[in-house]
């Protein structure tokens, strides 16, 4: 299912084609790298034996969800790039709204019998309030590890999981399949997180993480963890606005081990997805696990960018 595909079941909504900030934001999309989560429904329904073309609209309500998602998002995170900085907070509140509702609009036309298609505006709706609710938590600094997984189980992995969710669905999978099927969708969106959180810790110019260090794994590891370097490491991350105090705070991450703690937890996460795949017995698994892998390769190259040794097994094939 192209990209493309997806953007034009939303484009063909109304009002949606006459909304020029709409349409401009839909056709901004484009992946990070070989796929976006409005990719997931597509794995998700070849997965259980679909066709991806039967997923098309289940991407579609995705895309719609994510954009929704991210205008909220950068207000809360005082975003200096989010897009409410020229739509003004009211006109992004008010697109996000719309956004969420065109996910609902083009969810509603897949051709499935009246309790699927209920099912499929359950799994939506469910998603938008968790993550609503978690990115709310967000919104307030962290106070220990305990409190960082919870939070982060509220915000990112919902969408993961009702795209997963979905996909299954519209791939003729019951709905108790469907179930269980979103939960793979659940750890993808933990690792997801996990990874997020380290190429944020180790980007250039200092990303809004630094701004609230305890809501991002390698910086709260860096701040909570016993290590000679730990008095520095607070008050260099004080100043990550200053080029220098950046370098030096990250070259920290790395010899204090928050990069190979993230790892770990990493694999903590896959090897509960490879069990739950095992379990699954999915007709055809391999969409899924590809999905798995392109998240997780990006962590070899920044492995390597930051001088840190590799760690092998992020990848959902067994080790």
């Amino acid at each position: 299912m192209s990209l493309e595909r997806t953007k034009d079941l939303i484009l063909a909504l109304r009002p949606v084609a006459a909304w020029p900030e709409m349409v401009e934001l839909v056709q901004r999309v484009q992946p990070r790298g070989l796929f976006g989560v409005w990719d997931h429904p597509a794995a998700a329904c070849e997965a259980v034996g679909g066709s991806p073309e039967a997923a098309a609209r289940g991407s579609a309500a995705i895309l719609c969800s994510l954009i929704s998602i991210h205008l909220v998002d950068d207000m809360l995170d005082d975003d200096p790039d989010g897009d409410y900085r020229r739509l003004g907070p009211g006109g992004a509140a008010n697109l996000a709204l719309a956004f969420q509702a065109a996910g609902h609009q083009v969810l509603d036309g897949a051709s499935l019998a009246p309790p699927a298609r209920s099912a499929l505006q359950a799994i939506l709706s469910g998603m938008a309030l968790a993550t609503a609710y978690g990115q709310s938590l967000d919104a307030h600094a962290l106070r220990d590890e305990d409190e960082y997984w919870h939070v982060v189980g509220t915000k990112t992995p919902p969408l993961f999981t009702a795209a997963f969710a979905i996909g299954s669905l519209l791939g003729g999978a019951p709905p108790d399949a469907a179930d269980r099927i979103g939960r793979l969708g659940r750890l993808l969106g933990l690792c997801v997180q996990v990874s997020d959180d380290l190429l944020d810790a180790l980007r250039t110019p200092a990303a809004p993480d630094w701004n609230r260090p305890p809501n991002n794994l390698a910086l709260l590891y860096a701040m909570t963890a016993e290590h000679p370097e730990q008095a520095a490491f607070l008050d260099l991350s004080a100043r990550a606005a200053e080029p220098a105090a950046l370098a030096a705070a990250q070259e920290i991450l790395v010899r204090c081990g928050a990069l190979s703690y993230c790892a770990f937890k990493m694999l903590e996460i896959l090897g509960e997805a490879r069990a739950l795949m095992a379990r699954l017995a999915l007709p055809s698994p391999a969409p899924v696990a590809r999905l798995f892998d392109a998240h997780t390769e990006p962590l070899h190259r920044l492995f390597a960018a930051a001088g840190a040794p590799d760690v092998a097994g992020l990848s959902l094939e067994p080790s």
